[in-house]
């Protein structure tokens, strides 16, 4: 793990010196040293960001024995292996901050650290791949293309790659979208009824409104944001609603309606309520997220507990004898 400089966020004038190297776009490095403050706001970012790749392979890896085709079941295997390396990657960039991993996936699993609220929402019919990968990944994509010019080196260069795979991701869903709205009118009907449940949990993904945002201002002003959430959320809707016009299906959401002035699609109220109630653990599939993955690290101790023998061994030590 690498071994973080010496972080007195008291001296002002180093303080100032850091805050001064934003402001020309440079880009702080682990071995850097960083206001206290910005260090653990980089923690609790991009650790959530890991937790919600790790935790949204539930949602899709449901489907993977039920697709509806051996080339339908090999790219949604393909997408949930790439999210799971993403979690990984991830986990990686935070620990050159100082902190360990295990201490991270500790607090997902005791329910102190949080995840995107949208993968606490079921995934009720292959429809819902397709718009997981259109929406969710599409949402995760706006918002990403932004992190990759993020002030922290090791998290802007993760985003650059892990973008490239999530454009991947989305088209995969957008095509499967696409084949259904073009097909029976029941396959219509079951990408329709998707869109439906899963519009407003992925306006909801960019966090609240910027007015009830207690991060975006700091981050925003280190350099690690570089658009805040509202910002991000009109781009979404603004590129998202062409798409679902081409294919024929329409966003549930009755106030939708286009700004010539502006060229912004203005769209209606989100249930905020919603939002903090699911983000609070009242959510859906809150629960049974969490029991998944408490039970496969539980399941998997073997492996830990095979590569810290084979560690050893490397080291020349002994194993030590279980009591």
């Amino acid at each position: 793990m690498a071994q973080m400089a010496d972080t007195h966020v008291d001296d002002p004038a180093r303080i100032e010196e850091f805050e001064a190297r934003i402001a020309r776009g440079e880009s702080i490095e682990p071995k850097d040293w960083m206001p206290e403050r910005y260090r653990k706001q980089l923690v609790r970012m991009m650790s959530q960001h890991a937790h919600s790749e790790i935790v949204g392979m539930l949602p899709e890896g449901n489907w993977i024995t039920r697709a509806p085709s051996l080339r339908r079941k090999m790219t949604l295997l393909a997408k949930v292996q790439d999210e799971g390396g993403h979690g990984l990657y991830i986990y990686c960039g935070t620990e050159t901050l100082g902190v360990d991993r295990k201490e991270l996936v500790d607090q997902l699993l005791s329910g102190k650290a949080k995840y995107s609220s949208i993968f606490n929402y079921p995934t009720l019919s292959w429809a819902d791949m397709g718009c997981i990968g259109w929406l969710v990944d599409g949402a995760a994509i706006v918002n990403q293309t932004m992190l990759a010019k993020a002030s922290y080196g090791p998290y802007a260069r993760a985003m650059v790659r892990i973008c490239k795979e999530e454009n991947f991701h989305k088209r995969q869903g957008y095509e499967i979208i696409a084949t259904l709205a073009a097909g029976t009118p029941e396959q219509k009907a079951m990408a329709q009824e998707s869109l439906n449940r899963w519009w407003w949990p992925s306006l909801m993904m960019f966090g609240p409104s910027d007015k009830d945002s207690p991060n975006t201002a700091e981050l925003i002003r280190w350099g690690v944001k570089k658009k805040t959430n509202d910002e991000l959320r009109q781009r979404f809707v603004n590129l998202t609603v062409p798409q679902a016009q081409a294919v024929g299906l329409t966003i549930p959401d009755p106030e939708l309606r286009h700004d010539p002035e502006t060229g912004n699609w203005v769209f209606g109220a989100i249930d905020w309520d919603e939002f903090w109630a699911v983000v609070k653990g009242d959510g859906p599939c809150n629960r049974e997220r969490l029991e998944a993955r408490r039970k496969a690290h539980d399941d998997g101790a073997w492996v830990r507990q095979g590569a810290e023998a084979y560690a050893a061994k490397a080291r020349g030590q002994r194993r030590p004898v279980a009591a």
